[in-house]
């Protein structure tokens, strides 16, 4: 063994030590001694011995804090594939368990995403089927193509691109709903270094011509910062500086369309405390002393993001430039760099309720997949399930539920549960009867009402937002039906919203023989029953159509209707958040916020912009916020 084999084995193992000082070292020494005879004589592209790969792979999830199963099973993950060794010798030498993990990367490995489209739909439906069995298949899939990633510059062009492009579009996505920060960010980085090349040297070069004014900038502003914590005498583990990576340069870049030194100058750090009050306490102090730029504040404490994140984001201007600062727990920072890898610990791997909901989506996708018939359709709901944006709404027992942007209280029924979508009669939002098809917000209160004779209908899948929803209502209609991209609208929600008319939507019906886009000329027609079903102004059956029976009607765009309060307080660290809090613990959607300090006294003026309510929680709102000590002033706008 050479001497940088040998002291990468005692690098792995004192990284196993540091997080676990109770680990079983003998697996992981045997795993160890069998692949260095396995792969002895093995060189790598890079011309290195191949003993490296498994080494640096196991030490990824070392880094990760994996049991010693697991990092076992990373070192062992290459032999079946590679070397001579067959799937039963691994089984006799370190059991079922470890057998299983070397066999489910092995599958997953010899996955090709490059041919055509119903071939790569199936193949990725076996990454995510070894995924959801076991999640630590996927783990060690990725620490295995992160060090792929770092050696692929030893490859030849073609191969390159080929890596790096299935890298991006397969392995990033899922270790981004994973959210395992610390390996999505450089698999992006180098993505973009061998996609993007002369990009990457572009940021390269000015990252490091600009480094040291920003370590200063960034050292004095810590310095800044803990002075002020300190003075309310709050524990802080850390305060970093966080550099951003080239690859989320890159995307600003193009997204904000600003050019590099608009995007870089900005300044990052992150703030790490004790606990979630004090998370808002420091927040309140950061917002009392510095302005803050209102449209880029997150509280993702409150509404974490589907992977599990859980962080605030603001942003203040110091010194006429914006700076950028996350403040979370000690808890949420593991969280956030390891992700559901934090789950899986070396206590053993009792699976809790969070980590089965975090890998929920995995379920859907592949009971989606089950029924349907299209490659090229299973592919796009992969893609928007990697990446949607999704809501929070609250189960009656006061449960978070994460639902897709434009989601119904049918689709949160088949979130809980097949049969309660199957009976779903009726739904109550925030204690209000509110039709099947009403659009859900963050923070809305969901209750369904059954009824035993009810079966779903097949309407449903023109307003339903949901996969799982989709799948579950073709199952009990028996159909299986090839859904179409089409430019036009995809639920006749989106088209009752837009047209103006006293007649209940209820009682509107868009006609089957029409496809009704944004910006087509409408009529309506009167039914025997006093319904209206609506064509297209030059539909041929209107023609045929009584003329006295028909209604001129037309498209546009509604405003959202949404609550103004005029708040004035006295300034006192913690007097927003102690309003913000006031308004979220309800569960209402908080649209804006503006804080003016009038000058020459210590009275701030809080505007904020809500969701609309009913009088009643209008009425209760007012009532707790006037309670807030120093709160002077309240006027609804």
């Amino acid at each position: 063994m050479s001497e940088l084999s040998q002291l990468d084995y005692e690098h792995l193992i004192k990284r196993v030590i540091e997080f676990n000082p109770n680990a079983n070292l003998e697996i992981i020494k045997k795993a160890y001694e069998f692949i260095k005879k396995a792969h002895a004589g093995q060189k790598r592209e890079s011309g290195e011995d191949y003993i490296q790969h498994p080494l640096r792979v196991a030490y990824v999830l070392a880094k990760l804090e994996l049991n010693s199963v697991t990092i076992a099973a990373g070192l062992l993950h290459d032999v079946i594939e590679d070397t001579n060794t067959t799937a039963q010798k691994i089984r006799d030498e370190f059991g079922e368990e470890i057998a299983y993990l070397v066999r489910g990367v092995t599958k997953i490995t010899k996955l090709k995403f490059e041919s055509k489209e119903e071939k790569k739909a199936e193949n990725l439906r076996k990454v995510l089927f070894a995924t959801a069995k076991d999640i630590r298949v996927i783990l060690i899939k990725l620490a295995d193509r992160l060090h792929n990633m770092q050696t692929l510059r030893y490859c030849v062009p073609e191969k390159r691109e080929r890596i790096a492009t299935e890298t991006l579009e397969i392995y990033v996505p899922i270790a981004h709903k994973l959210g395992i920060y610390l390996i999505k960010s450089e698999l992006e980085d180098l993505c973009l270094r061998f996609l993007h090349p002369d990009i990457y040297t572009f940021i390269a070069a000015k990252v490091s011509e600009k480094k040291d004014e920003r370590e200063q900038k960034i050292t004095e502003l810590i310095e800044l910062l803990k002075l002020k914590i300190n003075e309310i005498e709050i524990p802080i583990y850390a305060i970093q500086g966080r550099a951003k990576s080239f690859h989320s340069i890159y995307n600003k870049m193009n997204k904000k369309n600003k050019s590099f030194e608009e995007i870089y100058d900005l300044l990052a750090l992150r703030i790490i405390t004790n606990s979630i009050e004090n998370c808002y306490k420091i927040l309140g102090l950061i917002h009392s002393n510095w302005v803050y730029i209102k449209s880029e504040f997150e509280d993702y404490i409150a509404n974490p993001k589907p992977n599990g994140y859980q962080s605030i984001h603001t942003q203040i201007m110091l010194n006429k430039k914006p700076v950028e600062i996350q403040i979370r727990t000690l808890d949420m920072h593991r969280e956030s760099e390891e992700g559901i890898a934090a789950h899986w610990r070396y206590k053993g791997t009792d699976r809790d309720k969070k980590f089965d909901r975090k890998i929920s989506w995995l379920k859907q996708i592949l009971e989606w997949k089950r029924n349907s018939t299209n490659a090229v359709d299973f592919i796009e709901t992969l893609k928007i399930d990697l990446f949607k944006d999704e809501i929070y709404v609250i189960t009656p027992k006061g449960e978070p539920i994460a639902l897709p942007e434009g989601s119904t209280p049918v689709d949160f029924a088949y979130e809980i549960h097949t049969n309660l979508g199957n009976l779903c009669k009726q739904a109550k939002v925030n204690n209000l009867i509110r039709p099947l098809d009403y659009v859900l917000q963050s923070g809305d209160i969901v209750e369904i009402i059954t009824q035993k004779k009810v079966k779903p209908s097949r309407q449903w899948l023109n307003f339903v937002k949901t996969n799982l929803a989709k799948s579950k209502i073709r199952q009990s209609l028996g159909l299986v039906i090839k859904e179409k991209k089409k430019d036009n609208f995809q639920h006749s929600k989106d088209l009752l919203d837009m047209v103006i008319t006293d007649i209940d939507k209820k009682m509107v019906r868009i006609s089957k023989c029409c496809n009704i886009e944004n910006g087509t000329k409408i009529v309506g027609f009167k039914t025997k029953d006093n319904r209206v079903h609506i064509h297209n102004s030059d539909c041929p059956n209107v023609k045929e159509l009584d003329q006295n029976k028909l209604i001129n009607m037309q498209l546009t765009e509604q405003k959202e209707d949404l609550i103004k309060f005029n708040i004035t307080v006295k300034d006192r660290i913690g007097i927003a958040m102690d309003i913000l809090s006031a308004i979220s613990t309800k569960g209402i959607n908080i649209k804006s916020i503006n804080m003016k300090e009038h000058r020459g006294n210590t009275i701030v003026s809080i505007k904020i912009d809500i969701a609309k309510l009913t009088p009643e929680q209008l009425n209760d709102l007012i009532l707790e916020i006037k309670a807030i000590r120093d709160v002077v002033d309240l006027n609804q706008i």
